[in-house]
């Protein structure tokens, strides 16, 4: 076998059909789409040092330091020049057009949503009884046991048993509905009475609850949120038509399917 292998567009393309992935193409080729004539609609357009800025971006973003990893990265990706600049332009234009859309809703928007930014710091221990998550917990609260020497006893993954349950700062919408509405109505520090789930019985210390604050990071989390859901809206409102070729269209009836299927 020659160490050359040959590889066609209908190759590619047959691939991307067997793999199931055409449906996430052509959403993602849709996307761009709705991209580029929104913005040109809104005549939102890029600037040479713009383009420039989200090029050097672009290459930070993957690690491309001197012109030979770019050229690499490019071949690799059997990307041109003018691709490279393609994409960097959309990034830009994503970015723009966000902001044109989006940049005056984002302040009301987190006033209304507020809760839903509240994060909170945790620790956790699940067990498969409750009648011992209940003795534990009154042992924590008459300070017979620390919560360490529980988390070393119960807690099977290492890293999360050597950090002594921590569960890091999280998100309302990280928690289970009948977990997020105890923790964020607890007094920190607060060890809260064990809660069952059908992953187990949880004993949960709450630490600390972060209250939101709308900083720079807060606003550019809800633009990219705001942006992202709009784009899906517009793509799911679009009937897309692809051709693939007449030896790669669907052709089969139902009935020729369920044949092969069975």
């Amino acid at each position: 076998m020659s160490d050359i292998l040959k590889i066609s567009n209908e190759d590619i393309i047959y691939h991307l059909k067997i793999s199931c992935q055409i449906p996430s193409l052509l959403e993602a080729i849709a996307t761009r789409k709705v991209i580029t004539e929104t913005a040109e609609k809104a005549g939102i357009t890029v600037e040479t040092a713009e383009l420039q800025q989200s090029a050097d971006s672009l290459r930070l973003a993957n690690r491309l330091i001197k012109a030979e990893e770019t050229w690499e990265w490019l071949q690799k990706h059997y990307l041109s020049l003018d691709n490279f600049e393609e994409i960097a332009h959309l990034n830009i234009l994503s970015t723009k057009l966000a902001h044109h859309l989006f940049a005056e809703k984002v302040e009301p928007f987190f006033y209304a949503h507020q809760l839903n930014y509240s994060a909170a710091v945790t620790y956790e221990v699940i067990l498969d009884d409750e009648d011992l998550a209940l003795e534990i917990f009154y042992a924590l609260q008459e300070g017979e046991i620390s919560f360490q020497e529980i988390a070393r006893q119960y807690i099977q993954n290492p890293e999360i048993r050597r950090a002594g349950g921590y569960q890091g700062i999280r998100k309302r919408s990280d928690f289970r509905p009948e977990i997020a509405s105890l923790v964020f109505a607890a007094n920190p520090p607060q060890i809260l009475k064990p809660v069952i789930t059908p992953k187990g019985v949880h004993i949960i210390i709450v630490e600390e609850i972060i209250e939101p604050e709308l900083n720079e990071q807060m606003r550019v989390q809800i633009l990219g949120d705001l942006f992202t859901n709009w784009l899906k809206d517009q793509v799911n409102k679009l009937k897309i038509v692809a051709t693939l070729g007449a030896s790669l269209n669907f052709s089969s009836s139902p009935a020729e399917i369920l044949s092969k299927a069975s």
